[in-house]
């Protein structure tokens, strides 16, 4: 007999997969201890739960794996051949009508597209930006940057300049964060520095339209790495430059040449149940409460510990496990969710639930409502 840990190890299977299979009578355990509720499984029913894991990955549903696991070790494997069968050509029919739509879209945006009329970037920014107040801004995103080779316009940080506001946001889709911050006051053109001269005699605020600049990872890790004093940071882009200066350093680097999607509406989001939580409580029930594994070929990061977190009447946040979740608690990524508490860096926070658990779970400040992150939930029905 193996124990539901070593079953979870051998199969492929989380579980909390093996639970919730359990729940449904897709594989129920050989014996379950009557008093510890412990499940045990019998050898033979390591390779159901293999051909399980395999199932799901593909996709199939749930009631024709029932089927397929009832015919599995029989004499006839007619019926599984045809559910098979079935379940490859839904796929093929989908992919089919996929690429149709698909096809559809890229013609749209070919026809947006109007390439004999577009120029070479000449926008230039200049901003002066309190050091400590910039830091803080990339440390509250930065860990939402996105690392998909596929998706390059997410692999860096969103510096979106409006007048005298800058909004630094990051997104890998499955999170999203943004920090606001104000420009600094006018610095002194007769104390600055020769090297800094051409951004601090500037003007605090951007005069111009509204821009928007992407700059790639590496070279935010490298501003960020000069942001160590009180003295005011220049901020520049000139083309396709873009440069930091703080004292006598600098770091400079070219922008993505990407569009970054358009976050603000992203964040419009209705008002939900909001809760003020203790963050160093709410971290500890996070690292030694139960969690779920998300299942591969769910949407998203494979190899996911979620955590389900439901709201009492008296406003508390806790986190369940299975048999305490129910229609309003949400799934999140466990480690997305530590995350997004350190780079808040508060003692108290504002956590916001929709009015759905398929709405983004919101992690704001108490002090500052335009430092925010997002979390996408994670299905609980399987």
């Amino acid at each position: 007999m193996r124990s539901i840990g070593e079953m979870a190890r051998d199969s492929g299977l989380g579980v909390s997969a093996l639970r919730f299979y359990d729940r449904a009578g897709v594989l129920v355990p050989a014996r379950v201890d009557p008093t510890s509720g412990y499940r045990w499984y019998a050898p033979e029913q390591l390779d159901e739960a293999r051909v399980l894991a395999r199932l799901r990955r593909a996709g199939m549903p749930l009631a024709d794996i029932r089927l397929v696991l009832a015919g599995w070790s029989g004499a006839d494997p007619d019926l599984v051949r045809r559910l098979l069968q079935a379940h490859l050509r839904r796929i093929e029919r989908g992919l089919a009508e996929a690429r149709s739509e698909f096809s559809t879209l890229r013609a749209l945006l070919d026809h947006r597209e109007n390439p004999m009329t577009a120029t070479p970037r000449t926008d230039t920014v200049r901003l002066s930006l309190g050091s400590p107040e910039l830091a803080g801004a990339i440390d509250a995103v930065r860990f939402a940057v996105g690392k998909d080779p596929e998706l390059p316009m997410l692999g860096g940080v969103l510096f979106d300049v409006d007048g005298d506001t800058l909004h630094v946001v990051a997104t890998d889709r499955y999170r999203m964060a943004v920090a606001r911050m104000a420009s600094a006051s006018d610095p002194d053109p007769a104390s600055a520095s020769a090297s800094a001269s051409a951004s601090a005699s500037a003007s605090a605020g951007h005069r111009g339209p509204r821009e928007q600049v992407v700059v790639p990872a590496p070279l935010v890790d490298a501003m960020r790495a000069l942001l160590g004093g009180d003295e005011p940071a220049g901020f520049a882009v000139e083309a396709d430059r873009v440069t930091l200066e703080a004292g006598e350093r600098q770091a400079s680097g070219q922008r993505l040449a990407h569009d970054f999607p358009d976050y603000r509406r992203l964040v419009q989001l209705p008002a939900g149940r909001r809760v003020v939580v203790d963050v160093a409580a709410l971290r500890e029930a996070l690292e030694t409460g139960p969690v779920r594994t998300a299942e591969a070929g769910e949407p998203g990061p494979s190899a996911r510990d979620v955590s389900v977190l439901a709201t009492t009447d008296d406003g508390t946040v806790t986190v369940v496990g299975d048999g305490d979740a129910d229609g309003n608690s949400v799934g999140v990524d466990r480690g997305f969710l530590l995350d997004a508490l350190a780079a808040a860096d508060r003692d108290r926070l504002v956590l916001e639930f929709g009015a759905a658990p398929t709405a983004p779970l919101a992690i704001r400040r108490t002090d500052d409502e335009g430092t925010f992150s997002l979390l996408m939930p994670v299905r609980l029905d399987h």
